[in-house]
């Protein structure tokens, strides 16, 4: 059973205040920050085990976000430390009585029913620019075995998402960049994405340029890797488009989504008896659904992009290793 809460706000006018930062891992630079925050109360309307909070924000060069998440009986864990133009970072070692921070992830020691998010922004002192959150949220979830949804409203419907692959960067680190690269697959469906100023930067001859600046901004500099999940989002956010991370509880609800138009970029872990090849953890964009229902995905480590894998087995995967772990990117509804 799964619950989200995703809160359609605009943090950018909050009082600052003066603060001295004495430890790096605070905002990354020791010293004075003007610092606003805005904290959060929800609650869970069953007993949640992990709590999953992303966002969308502008951060103009020189400012910062922190998130922030708490659940009963704890203190605050650190769940990013964010800006655009980087770093970008996760804490490692967040763990005591009540839960630990995996990545993305606020796995809990034992059920809760409410938690509370954080966020600080900052900024140098004296300065006018304010960043500003435009959306945040988390969802929560109890991970168990659901029963799948038989489904169908999407059968025979495919979105027509440009193609583009983690293996054309295999020569610097490409080969583990399924999440950008999906990421990036969807921000061009929209017509969205980094523009020729942002791009010039990259060398003649480079196969696709978008993919580069997605994977360069969602790296994760504690993680080590692009495959953040909130980074992810938070820089499809950047370019004005509603993204966040959630999880779905069937094929059934990500049919809901490509009715709508809506690609779905997807998490799973799986073997090669399932899916034709194994992994660990990848990610890919569910496009459509064939006539008999099996997903049609662009899958950014298959060298045509576009794939087909049997329903079934592919369902089964992305609730087992995730728990339905999915990023929905799209334009803001027009009556926000």
């Amino acid at each position: 059973m799964h619950f989200l809460i995703s809160f359609a706000l605009v943090i950018s006018q909050a009082a600052y205040h003066r603060e001295k930062i004495d430890s790096p891992t605070e905002f990354t630079k020791k010293g004075d920050w003007e610092i606003a925050q805005w904290t959060s109360q929800r609650t869970v309307g069953f007993a949640a085990t992990e709590l999953i909070p992303s966002w969308t924000a502008d951060t103009p060069p020189g400012t910062w976000i922190k998130v922030e998440a708490r659940i009963p009986g704890s203190g605050w864990y650190t769940m990013a430390r964010w800006s655009y133009d980087g770093p970008r970072t996760t804490v490692k070692g967040q763990k005591d009585a009540s839960g630990r921070v995996a990545v993305d992830v606020l796995k809990a020691a034992r059920p809760f029913t409410s938690y509370r998010l954080r966020v600080r922004l900052a900024r140098p002192p004296g300065s006018a620019v304010r960043p500003r959150v435009r959306t945040l949220g988390a969802v929560a979830s109890a991970p168990g075995r659901t029963p799948a949804a038989k489904g169908g409203a999407a059968w025979g419907k495919e979105l027509q998402v440009p193609r583009k692959s983690q293996l054309a960067h295999a020569d610097h680190g490409g080969r583990t960049w399924c999440s950008p690269t999906s990421t990036a697959m969807v921000l061009a469906y929209w017509g969205k994405g980094p523009g020729a100023g942002e791009l010039a930067g990259y060398p003649p001859g480079d196969p696709d340029p978008a993919v580069d600046h997605a994977a360069e901004h969602t790296f994760d500099k504690a993680y080590g890797g692009a495959g953040n999940w909130a980074f992810n989002t938070a820089y499809a956010g950047r370019f004005g488009l509603d993204a966040y991370v959630t999880r779905l509880r069937s094929l059934a609800e990500v049919e809901r989504f490509i009715v709508r138009g809506v690609p779905v970029v997807t998490s799973l872990a799986f073997a090669k008896r399932e899916l034709g090849y194994g992994s660990e953890g990848h990610l890919m964009v569910v496009t459509g659904f064939t006539a008999d229902g099996d997903v049609i995905a662009n899958d950014p480590a298959v060298r045509t992009v576009r794939a087909v894998y049997p329903r079934a087995a592919f369902e089964k995967a992305w609730q087992r290793s995730s728990t339905g772990t999915a990023y929905i990117i799209r334009p803001f509804p027009a009556n926000r």
